[in-house]
């Protein structure tokens, strides 16, 4: 039987505002951040002394989105539109204006840029031309976030209207819509083995859906106190965490959905407000997790230890 060792390893106060938004970098030390100061910092986690500063915008930002495939950074600003970085050339290689709705995700996969908007639209844009490629409007209320399924050609999109809508990949047609929860969806991801579409919402509840199953619910968690932000997996997929409004981080089980560690202020120096977003590290397996308190921690889990 195994144990978890949680440890922080640092706290970083680089921001203004509220932290919103991380996304990993060009190599596996390397990782993003940005929030309520429109300041775009990127971070080193071999040396987390100081922080550059990547770029500066006027609003908000909720949603950031590294592409490895063309060393880009994608920027939502909020209430205007997606700036496009090129992290080879150091400079801005475009920007379009998406209209004056906040930006709450953003995906990237084979060149198109995926943006949920507050508006309820779903914004398909050519990453080398940024021309709209489709608008999906499926709801007046907040489109919230994105999962992308390769293995089964499917987009995957919650809504603050408590829908989950599928959409096919090639043809943005839509396959299949479910109410998914009793308010908002906040956060979605597809499993390892894109076998399970797990959601996290506003009622403070995680669902676990069968992909092969017709998104049938296999299974139904009372997972915090109040609104889950964000989830994201482990890099070998056996395990995930939650970050959530009630200020704490928690690690499950991704198999068994067994809740295994609870990170808070209490026990481990936690955070004091809520956690927006998390981005599990393939550098030394670090998790680093992003606060209103204006905070970004890093934390190491250890899950090589055994009981006696």
């Amino acid at each position: 039987m195994s144990k978890i060792q949680v440890a922080k390893v640092n706290t970083l106060a680089a921001h203004q505002d509220c932290v919103y938004a991380l996304a990993p970098g060009p190599q596996p030390h390397v990782f993003f951040s940005s929030g309520g100061d429109g300041v775009v910092a990127q971070w080193d986690l071999t040396n987390l002394e100081q922080a550059k500063m990547v770029a500066k915008v006027p609003n908000s930002v909720y949603a950031l989105c590294y592409y490895s495939q063309r060393n880009a950074l994608i920027v939502g600003q909020n209430f205007d539109g997606i700036h496009i970085i090129d992290l080879t050339e150091k400079k801005e290689k475009g920007s379009i204006k998406l209209g004056n709705a906040a930006i709450f995700d953003i995906k990237v996969m084979n060149d198109h840029i995926f943006c949920a908007l507050g508006n309820g639209e779903v914004h398909v844009l050519d990453i080398a031309t940024l021309q709209t490629l489709r608008v999906i409007k499926a709801s007046d209320k907040s489109a919230r976030c994105i999962a992308i399924s390769p293995k089964n050609n499917e987009l995957a999109v919650g809504f603050s209207d408590n829908y989950i809508r599928i959409y096919n990949l090639q043809t943005f047609s839509k396959k299949k819509e479910f109410e998914a929860h009793k308010i908002s969806v906040f956060t979605v991801q597809y499993s390892s083995d894109e076998r399970y579409l797990i959601s996290g919402s506003r009622d403070a509840h995680l669902k676990i859906w069968e992909v092969n199953q017709s998104y049938e619910l296999k299974q139904a968690i009372v997972a915090h106190m109040y609104a889950i932000n964000h989830l994201v997996f482990s890099a070998d997929g056996k395990h995930f965490v939650t970050c959530s409004m009630d200020k704490s981080i928690k690690v499950w089980d991704a198999a068994t959905y067994q809740l295994l560690k609870v990170i808070d202020k209490a026990r481990h120096a936690g955070h004091g407000t809520s956690v927006n977003k998390v981005l599990w590290s393939n550098f030394n397996n670090l998790l680093v997790s992003a606060s209103d308190d204006r905070s970004i921690s890093v934390w190491n889990i250890n899950f090589n230890l055994s009981e006696e």
